[in-house]
C-alpha cells in the first residue's frame, strides 16, 4: 500500500521518493516568476482561434548592454536639463553691483564783511530764509511713481530712507553738536561702514573721509543752537540709473541760528555773547538703492557736495564746520595752498565768498 505522501501507483519510475523535500529544488518563487520573459495564457485566453500558448512579458531589459544604454541616456538627459535650467532660469538673482564709496567736497564760504548779529527771529525776518519751513517740515517727500524696474512702493521707500538720512544728518541736535552718529550709520549699507567709521574717527581732506561730507557737525565748545529751530528749504528727486539702481538726490539749504557757546568768555574775540547769527549750509547728497538695499532698508551714499558759511577760507572743515559768529570777520588769508607736485591722494583746498544779499540785512 502506498504511503500517505505517495500517489496510488507509487513514485514515478526514475524519480526519487521522499515527499516535499524531493521538489524543493524546483519550486518557483515570486522573483523567478517576475523575471520570466514568457508568460502562459490563461485557459480562457487559449480557447480563442489562433491563440498562442504563451506571450512575451513587456518590460525593461534585465541584463546586457540594453539596460546600460538606457541608464546612460537618462543620465545625459538629466545633466542637460540641469545645465539648461541653470542658464535660462527666469528667477536668477541679478548680479550684485560693486559698492561705490562716498566722494565729498566741502567748500567754506567767507563773508565780505562783519557777520550780522541779533535775535534769531529778527535775523530770519531780514534774510532769504524768511519763508523757509522749520526743521523736518522743510524736508518733504515728493509723489512717487514706478520706474522701469522699481514698483511704486520701492520708489516711495527709497524716498523715505533718503529723507530720514537728511533729517538725521542735518537736523538732529545730538548729531549737530558732535554726539553719536550710530543712528545715521544704521541707515547705510554694511559695505560703507569702514569708510564711515574712519571718517568719524580720523577725518581727512582726501575727498573720501571728511566727516562733514556725511553730516553737519559743529564744535560744542565754540557754538550752540539758538532760537526755535533750523530753517530748511529744498527737494528730493529720483530717477532710475542705467545699472538698474534707483538714484535719489537730496538738494537742501539749511540755515542754523547760532550763538557763542556758554564756555566762551565775553572777551574772547569780537563775538557778541548775547548775539545770534545765521550759518547757512547747502547740501546736495546722492543716494543709490539696489533692490537688496530696499529690502533691508539701507542705502549707499555716493556723493556729497557741501557749501557752508560764513567761515574762514583757512578753516579746517573736514571734521567740524567752524562758523564765524556775530561781529566776526573773515581772516585776510586765502585757502591753504595746494601742491601740484604731490602724487597720490592729496587735499585740494577750495573756498568761496558769500554773495551779496545772502546775509541778513539789518
Amino acid at each position: 500500500m502506498a504511503g500517505r505522501d505517495e500517489p496510488p501507483e507509487g513514485s514515478p519510475e526514475g524519480l526519487p521518493s521522499g515527499g516535499d523535500d524531493e521538489y524543493r529544488s524546483v519550486v518557483f518563487d515570486e522573483s523567478f516568476i517576475r523575471a520570466a520573459r514568457l508568460q502562459e495564457f490563461s485557459a480562457q485566453e487559449r480557447m480563442g482561434r489562433h491563440a498562442r500558448a504563451v506571450r512575451s512579458r513587456a518590460g525593461w531589459p534585465r541584463r546586457g548592454p540594453g539596460r546600460l544604454l538606457v541608464a546612460l541616456a537618462l543620465l545625459v538627459l538629466a545633466f542637460g536639463t540641469a545645465v539648461f535650467m541653470g542658464i535660462h532660469h527666469p528667477y536668477r538673482p541679478p548680479p550684485v553691483s560693486r559698492a561705490q564709496p562716498l566722494h565729498s567736497v566741502v567748500v567754506p564760504l567767507a563773508p565780505r564783511g562783519a557777520v550780522p548779529g541779533g535775535t534769531p527771529a529778527g535775523l530770519f525776518a531780514h534774510s532769504p530764509a524768511a519763508a523757509f519751513r522749520t526743521g523736518a517740515s522743510g524736508v518733504n517727500v515728493p509723489g512717487a511713481r514706478a520706474t522701469a524696474h522699481f514698483a511704486y512702493s520701492d520708489v516711495r521707500d527709497a524716498l523715505k530712507i533718503a529723507r530720514q538720512y537728511v533729517v538725521t544728518s542735518s537736523l538732529d541736535p545730538a548729531v549737530l553738536m558732535g554726539g553719536s552718529a550710530e543712528q545715521l550709520r544704521d541707515l547705510l549699507a554694511p559695505d560703507q561702514y569702514t569708510q564711515f567709521n574712519r571718517s568719524m574717527a580720523a577725518p581727512s581732506a582726501d575727498g573720501l573721509h571728511a566727516a562733514t561730507g556725511w553730516l553737519v557737525r559743529f564744535d560744542p565748545a565754540q557754538v550752540a543752537l539758538a532760537g526755535s529751530g533750523v530753517r530748511v528749504t529744498g527737494e528730493l528727486r529720483y530717477a532710475e540709473a542705467a545699472d538698474r539702481t534707483l538714484e535719489v538726490i537730496a538738494d537742501h539749504t539749511f540755515v542754523y541760528p547760532l550763538r557763542p557757546a556758554a564756555s566762551r568768555t565775553a572777551g574772547a574775540g569780537p563775538a557778541q555773547a548775547d548775539g545770534a547769527s545765521l550759518f547757512t549750509v547747502h547740501r546736495e547728497v546722492h543716494f543709490r538703492f539696489a533692490a537688496e538695499d530696499l529690502r533691508l532698508r539701507q542705502t549707499h551714499v555716493t556723493l556729497a557736495d557741501v557749501e557752508a558759511g560764513p567761515q574762514n577760507c583757512t578753516a579746517d572743515a573736514v571734521n567740524r564746520l567752524r562758523p564765524l559768529l556775530a561781529g566776526e570777520h573773515a581772516s585776510d588769508g586765502g585757502p591753504a595752498g595746494t601742491d601740484p607736485y604731490a602724487t597720490g591722494q592729496r587735499a585740494t583746498s577750495l573756498c568761496g565768498t558769500l554773495a551779496a544779499g545772502t546775509q541778513p540785512s539789518l
